[in-house]
């Protein structure tokens, strides 16, 4: 069955992987700040998920699925991190987030059952030094989808991805050498770092019917990290 599918952030990385995989058989809507040359058949909204309110926008009155992908990658020690630093994580990975799905609560009751991804970190699970800000935001996260997912069920599903270090734009820093990439393939049990398409094909069968008995999960997707010692 075709759904509509909105993605908060999918002109690029993971999100962009998930509309160029589920186009041809859904209608795939992307509000981001730019389109980035996304295919025709994707509808892209103008959207700044910072500064703009999502009730403006021409979406259809029923949305079946819902993604939220905006993330950042700020890894400093916590000596170097001001009050405003934890302020901004926490306005782009959560508060945005809540809004976003605050700001269209009617378009997700007005179909059967609504799929809703969030993204978070295996280091909210682990522990991890250099990630307190972005740790503390995903893990709002988390509790945040956990909760909804209790309040709206059955009618919503709400499901996390949690996945280790993957090769996008928004990682580009950490593995822009051949030694950087090869020491973050050797922390991770399966020897790699995670790609685009890895994330996707998790998002694609959250959406979908398969998943249907599936909700309040937080789902780790990092190549063994978070639960296999192996070194």
């Amino acid at each position: 069955m075709k759904k509509n599918i909105l993605l908060i952030g999918g002109s690029s990385g993971i999100g962009r992987k998930i509309a160029e995989n589920l186009k041809k058989e859904h209608e795939i809507l992307v509000a981001s700040r730019n389109g980035n040359d996304l295919p025709n058949v994707i509808n892209h909204f103008e959207f700044d998920v910072m500064k703009d309110d999502i009730g403006t926008l021409d979406l259809p009155e029923k949305i079946d699925a819902f993604i939220y992908c905006p993330g950042s990658i700020d890894l400093k020690p916590f000596k170097m991190l001001k009050p405003e630093n934890f302020e901004k994580e926490m306005h782009l990975n959560f508060f945005g987030l809540v809004k976003s799905v605050h700001g269209i609560l009617d378009k997700l009751k007005a179909t059967d059952q609504a799929s809703l991804i969030f993204f978070s970190t295996v280091a909210v699970k682990m522990g991890m030094p250099f990630h307190t800000s972005v740790a503390a935001a995903k893990g709002a996260v988390e509790g945040f989808a956990k909760s909804l997912a209790a309040e709206y069920a059955p009618n919503f599903r709400v499901n996390v991805i949690a996945p280790s270090l993957t090769q996008t734009p928004l990682a580009a820093k950490l593995l822009n050498s051949e030694e950087k990439k090869k020491k973050m393939e050797n922390r991770h049990p399966l020897k790699r770092v995670g790609t685009s398409e890895d994330i996707a094909k998790l998002a694609e069968f959250l959406i979908s019917d398969e998943s249907s008995w599936m909700t309040g999960q937080v789902i780790g997707l990092d190549g063994g990290l978070s639960t296999l010692n192996v070194n």
